[in-house]
């Protein structure tokens, strides 16, 4: 116990003069300091220039002073493991299924999505840890959420722990194989529409029941969504949207263990004449012309799969091409 107070009284000492910049990064660690996380923020101020966080989008998950206190100091391995080089806000989280993966700064390390693991009640949890939704710090690129414990990079996720299948719009057009039309039936291709809509993809939800409509049946596409938020930074109008929506559309039905079974390099054509999208690995996490695959199989029926993304897809680096060309 002794240990543990002079552990805290000298982070306490030497807090207000390492935290004493006043920056938009300082600013977040001064509110983590005063919020139960000191030992996170001291820890990020040493290591923030080394890691770039201070000018580099991140989102942080901060473990509280107690768990410091019981398990002892981050190593530098770990403390990347609790960062994950892309801005995600608590709704696109929350928004997220089972399984999904979140990359992480670590080198072949991903963070799996547990929220509807029951023990949790629903509530957003992650590697079986439960999360704060609310961003103890959102400042632009940066986001920082709470949680009472650390991450283990040694955590497998077990497919036993795999919630059962529930009413909601994901799991009950998940399997429609069976009765299902030979091509894009309206009432089909308005649930999809609908089900981006409700996850924060409005705008390429728009485009889908606009631009797929009346197409000829038996096509089957794939598409990449970016968030609306990504798509509108880039549109000035609805000319740019309907170029981004062509951008990542691919003809033929690539749900994600297909696209796990390609080699990297291998390049997808789209509906935007000469864009290809270039397949490649993060560890475990697919990657799209750079932006990581973070929420596959977001619909998927017999004619369709959606796959979520956080980012727009852009044209590869000169290099990255040169592998198979897949043709649907």
């Amino acid at each position: 116990m002794a240990t543990v107070l002079l552990f805290f009284l000298i982070l306490l000492l030497i807090s207000s003069s390492v935290l004493a910049a006043s920056s938009p990064f300082s600013n977040a660690l001064e509110i983590l300091s005063a919020s139960g996380y000191l030992s996170m923020a001291l820890t990020l101020q040493i290591t923030s220039k080394r890691l770039n966080l201070e000018s580099s989008a991140a989102t942080i998950f901060a473990p509280l002073d107690i768990a410091f206190a019981r398990v002892g100091q981050l190593s530098a391995l770990d403390l990347q493991y609790h960062i994950s080089p892309l801005r995600l806000s608590g709704d696109y989280l929350s928004s997220l299924p089972f399984g999904a993966k979140i990359p992480t700064l670590l080198p072949n390390h991903s963070l799996t999505v547990t929220t509807s693991l029951g023990y949790f009640d629903g509530k957003l949890s992650i590697n079986g840890i439960s999360i704060e939704e609310s961003a103890l710090v959102d400042f632009g690129s940066l986001i920082i959420f709470g949680m009472g414990e650390f991450f283990s990079s040694s955590l497998e996720i077990s497919p036993n722990l795999t919630p059962a299948p529930s009413p909601s719009p994901v799991t009950s057009l998940g399997d429609t194989s069976q009765n299902e039309p030979s091509g894009m039936d309206a009432d089909y291709l308005g649930q999809a529409s609908h089900l981006l809509m409700s996850r924060g993809y409005s705008i390429m939800g728009t485009f889908l029941d606009v631009q797929l409509f009346g197409i000829k049946n038996k096509t089957r596409l794939t598409i990449f969504a970016p968030l609306d938020q990504a798509m509108e930074e880039y549109s000035k109008n609805a000319s740019d949207y309907s170029s981004i929506f062509r951008h990542h559309v691919v003809p033929g039905l690539f749900p994600r263990q297909d696209l796990e079974g390609f080699n990297d390099g291998t390049s997808l054509p789209t509906f935007f004449r000469g864009f290809m999208i270039n397949l490649t690995r993060s560890g475990d996490v697919l990657v799209l012309n750079g932006i990581p695959l973070i929420f596959p199989d977001m619909y998927q029926s017999g004619w369709l799969v959606i796959h979520g993304l956080n980012q727009l897809l852009m044209p590869p680096m000169k290099g990255d091409s040169g592998g198979v060309i897949l043709r649907a």
